[in-house]
């Protein structure tokens, strides 16, 4: 019994190293938009950045930009292991000032979550 339990457990710490070195592990980053009294927002064009400067020039995006689900949050997959620069808006309503970076690099081996507020400007 003990000898089983070993050989699972020795596949399992296996094909864990093997599924981050082949690259199917992928980090993630989970936006969820929030409006000024904390209720979650639906239908906010969020877009990801890698410098500062693309952010405030909302130019180079990571990607495609993305909506906010009825849940008020979206997943960016397949993302490098790096700090993001976060642009939320919806109407007259974005995150200027408010939760605009990842302020670390992101955790390759999780969902990593951040929150941003959006206001009126």
């Amino acid at each position: 019994m003990k000898r089983n339990i070993f050989i699972i457990i020795m596949i399992a710490l296996c094909t864990g190293l093997h599924a981050e070195q082949t690259g199917i592990v992928k980090t993630k980053l989970m936006v969820t938009v929030l409006n000024d009294t904390g209720n979650r927002v639906e239908g906010v064009k969020v877009t990801l950045y890698t410098s500062k400067k693309d952010y405030q020039e909302r130019k180079n995006p990571v990607g495609e930009p993305q909506l906010t689900n009825a849940k008020g949050f979206t997943t960016f997959k397949n993302l490098a292991s790096e700090i993001y620069f976060i642009h939320a808006e919806k109407g007259d309503m974005d995150n200027t000032g408010s939760g605009t970076s990842t302020l670390e690099k992101l955790d390759g081996r999780r969902i990593n979550k951040i929150n941003t507020i959006i206001t009126d400007f």
